[in-house]
């Protein structure tokens, strides 16, 4: 059986060496690269199950290295980030990543974090023939794929699972706290900022910067209602 490969992308040599010896104590295959130029090569040539990307590289930066990378795959990414660094972190969570650490980290909680994100894009793909549709919305499971007026909308991984978990529950407020125990998981270390990131991710995909009614209304206080599209 193949081992799931893991693409670490650190320029820190001795970063680099600790993370592949504990993913190789896990299971895992690891693969580095210590630039955005030869981690997007690795990335197209080897097809690795999960990115783990460092913001912080010499010349092409890991913003610029995560914007090639999902114009050519939805690989599941997670992006480690230095102390103090909210920005950043909060672009590559905009950008579509599936998670982030925090620099200095435990090598121990960022495998519990690669197999936490590996365990749910595992969980987003279902053979069962599900679908929830709406007026001019289409949210299709077995297909993982989403179709508004008639386009495919395309979404992460875990934009998907959100979305999904917020349709399947129609005009019911999910508070933030139940849509990271849903959605990331209890074993998730990410923070209600993670959830309105990706909620504005989604507004933006499916209804631009439209002035109507919004998919997904705020709760403030509280969190987040699907509100189904009207037939028109």
């Amino acid at each position: 059986m193949a081992k799931t490969k893991v693409l670490v992308i650190e320029d820190e040599q001795h970063v680099s060496e600790l993370v592949t010896v504990y993913l190789e104590k896990e299971g895992f295959e690891p693969l580095t690269a210590a630039d955005g130029p030869s981690a997007l090569q690795m990335a197209r040539e080897l097809k690795p199950d999960l990115v783990l990307l460092d913001l912080m590289l010499p010349g092409m930066d890991g913003l610029e290295v995560f914007r090639e990378l999902r114009k050519e795959s939805r690989v599941p990414v997670i992006i480690v980030t230095a102390r103090g660094e909210e920005v950043d972190r909060v672009v590559g969570l905009e950008l579509g990543a599936d998670d982030y650490v925090v620099k200095p980290f435990s090598p121990r909680e960022l495998v519990a974090r690669v197999k936490a994100v590996l365990r749910r894009a595992a969980e987003g793909v279902s053979d069962e023939q599900e679908a929830i549709q709406f007026p001019g919305l289409c949210i299709d499971r077995a297909r993982h794929q989403v179709l508004s007026e008639g386009k495919e909308v395309a979404l992460t991984p875990m934009e998907f699972r959100l979305l999904w978990h917020l349709a399947s529950h129609p005009d019911k407020v999910c508070t933030r706290e139940e849509l990271l125990r849903e959605v990331w998981g209890e074993d998730s270390y990410s923070d209600a900022r993670t959830v309105d990131v990706h909620i504005k991710r989604i507004r933006r995909k499916i209804t631009g910067d439209s002035d109507g009614e919004p998919l997904i209304a705020t709760v403030w206080g509280v969190g987040y209602r699907f509100q189904p599209p009207a037939a028109t």
